[in-house]
Formats: structure tokens, C-alpha cells, sequence
């Protein structure tokens, strides 16, 4: 595309060469005569002077001398859409691979892609135009929304629905059955686990994450949520709309998460914990079972507390060893006194 094409397409206004044809996307750092790049924040602005990208995403009013730009309202934003452009899905071919294994029940769709050895039993269905690769299994009854994908060794249990869009990464299990024992007669009883999980649209999740079906509810997981790498949903959880939770994340069951929720990495979170709406938990954070983390709040620290107040606690942690030096600097003093 030239990049007076890119400009249109994102709706900017191009400040330089609309000849200048470009390739891909890349980075700022490593960008070249044919590459598009962005520039959002005041280092990348200062570092946009120096890049050799044959054209750079900067925000409205802060041009950069010498380069050809395209001032737009939101930089990263309008990279995503020039990097969908330029570097578009490669097609997948419609139709079942001859080792794959379709129940004669089951329901696809108009151009369905089914990879080899998937397995996808009675009265499955899948909607139009979703991928399903290799190795992947659908247990029975389980329901595939349109346009999905689902990457290799993805395993989806009997009765679990996904809504329009969703994208499952290598690994990922839904519908397990949950962690629910009870301790009788000398060992653990396993409680029925008879839930199932609901998915909605526009949700992705990252490689080897789990989501548990429901006890005897149901675990949800909102519309356009992203889930990372190796991250554990929990039987009963609720977790709302457009929420953000980062790889190694632990949530517990029955907790409620509400919209807007970013959760960093590592994160862990007891039963029947209430998130609310916009709250954000930083990285490494541990909440107690029961507790309610407060609309928009942001905590930190295990187990955590408000940020304000976690800061001061760290800072008066590290003030300790000198502290430590102090007494006992007073106590030597104190005895070579005799008092």
C-alpha cells in the first residue's frame, strides 16, 4: 500500500511522500524504507527522529521533521488496523481432513476447516467459517459460534458453548471439571461437577489456560475478554466484559469479576472474591477468600491492599535493614553506658 492509501485507511493526515509504498509492519527500532511503524509517548517521538521506517503512526500535532508521517488520534490503535491490512490472515481451506473424526450428529457449517485427527462428537455443532486445526476435540453437544479459531490440541468439553469470534490458543481446556472435594469418612469426596461453561464473543485465550466448567452453575467468561498463557479459570467463576488477566493468574471459585478488570501476572485469587467493575490488580497480587476489591481500586501485594497503602508499607520494608543497624548501634551504646 502507498502510504497515502495508509492514510486513508486510518483515517490520518499524511504529512510527507503518499508515494512511498509500504510492505509490512514493524518496529520503531527496527523499521526500514518499506515498513510502517508507530510512535506514541515521548521516547518513541524522540527516537521516530532517528528510525529509518519508510513511514511512522504519530499522534495528532507532534509531526516528525524529515519523515513521512500520518497524524492520527490513537498511533497503536491505527497500527493494528494498517498491520490487519498489510499482513492479512492466510486463507484456510474450507472442508474435513480424511483423518479427522466428525459425528455423523454433528452440525458444521458453510465453509468449516476441520484439521487432522480432530475429533468432534454427537451433536456438536460449529458455525460458519471457524477453524478448527489439528487435534483438536469437541465433546458432545458442544456448541462452536462462527468465525472462530481454535489452534492445535485445543480440548473443549461435553456441553460447552463459545460465542462468534473466539480464538482458543494451543492447549487450552475448557469444561474440566472443577477442584471440589469434601473431606468424609477419612478421605475426599468428590462434589459433582454437572456445570457447564459459556464462553461469549470476542474472547481469545492464551496457550495451556484452563477454564473449569461450573459445579452446578455456570462459568462465564464476558464478551471480548483476553485471557493469557497458562492461567486458571475455576469452577463457578463469572468474569465480566473487555477484561485484561495476564499469564500465571490463579482464580479461585466462585469468584465474581466484574467489567474492565486488568489483572497483571501472577496473580492469585481466593473463593468468592468479588472484583468490581474497572478494579486493577498488579502483578504478583494475592486476594484473601471473601474479600471485595472496590470499583475502579487498584491494589498490589500479598495479601493485597490499596496501592497508596502498599507503597508506604514497601517503603518503610526497605527502610528496615538500616533500621536494624541503628539498634543495635543504641544497644551497644547503652551497654558500654552500664544503664
Amino acid at each position: 500500500m502507498t502510504t497515502q492509501e495508509l492514510a486513508r485507511l486510518v483515517d490520518g493526515t499524511l504529512n510527507g511522500d503518499g508515494r512511498v509504498e509500504i510492505c509490512r509492519a514493524a518496529g520503531l527500532e527496527t523499521a526500514g524504507p518499506g515498513e510502517l511503524a508507530f510512535a506514541e509517548g515521548d521516547r518513541a517521538q524522540a527516537l521516530a527522529a532517528q528510525s529509518r521506517a519508510g513511514c511512522i503512526l504519530v499522534p495528532a500535532g507532534k509531526p516528525v521533521s524529515g519523515r513521512t508521517t500520518i497524524a492520527v488520534a490513537h498511533p497503536k490503535l491505527a497500527f493494528i488496523r494498517a498491520a490487519e491490512a498489510l499482513h492479512p490472515p492466510t486463507p484456510v481451506a474450507p472442508g474435513i481432513h480424511p483423518t479427522a473424526v466428525v459425528s455423523p450428529d454433528a452440525t458444521l457449517a458453510a465453509e468449516v476447516s476441520v484439521g487432522p485427527h480432530a475429533v468432534i462428537e454427537r451433536s456438536a455443532s460449529v458455525g460458519a467459517g471457524t477453524t478448527i486445526a489439528a487435534g483438536v476435540y469437541l465433546g458432545a453437544g458442544v456448541q462452536v459460534g462462527a468465525h472462530c479459531v481454535l489452534y492445535p490440541h485445543v480440548t473443549v468439553y461435553a456441553g460447552a458453548r463459545l460465542g462468534e469470534r473466539v480464538i482458543l490458543h494451543a492447549g487450552v481446556t475448557v469444561g474440566g471439571d472443577g477442584f471440589g472435594y469434601v473431606f468424609a469418612e477419612g478421605r475426599q469426596q468428590k462434589f459433582p461437577q454437572l456445570g457447564q461453561v459459556i464462553i461469549e464473543d470476542d474472547v481469545e485465550i492464551g496457550c495451556n489456560s484452563t477454564v473449569d466448567r461450573g459445579s452446578l452453575g455456570t462459568t462465564v467468561i464476558g464478551q471480548g475478554t483476553k485471557i493469557d498463557n497458562l492461567v486458571q479459570v475455576a469452577h463457578n467463576v463469572r468474569i465480566g466484559r473487555h477484561c485484561v488477566i495476564a499469564a500465571q493468574t490463579g482464580i479461585s471459585g466462585s469468584v465474581e469479576v466484574g467489567d474492565y478488570v486488568v489483572m497483571g501476572g501472577q496473580v492469585g485469587i481466593g473463593d468468592h472474591v468479588r472484583v468490581e467493575d474497572r478494579a486493577v490488580l498488579g502483578g504478583g497480587a494475592g486476594i484473601l477468600p471473601g474479600k471485595i476489591v472496590r470499583r475502579g481500586e487498584t491494589v498490589w501485594g500479598r495479601p493485597a491492599r490499596p496501592l497508596h497503602e502498599f507503597k508506604r508499607m514497601y517503603a518503610h520494608l526497605s527502610n528496615l535493614p538500616r533500621l536494624a543497624e541503628k539498634v543495635k548501634d543504641l544497644s551497644r551504646r547503652m551497654g558500654g553506658s552500664n544503664e
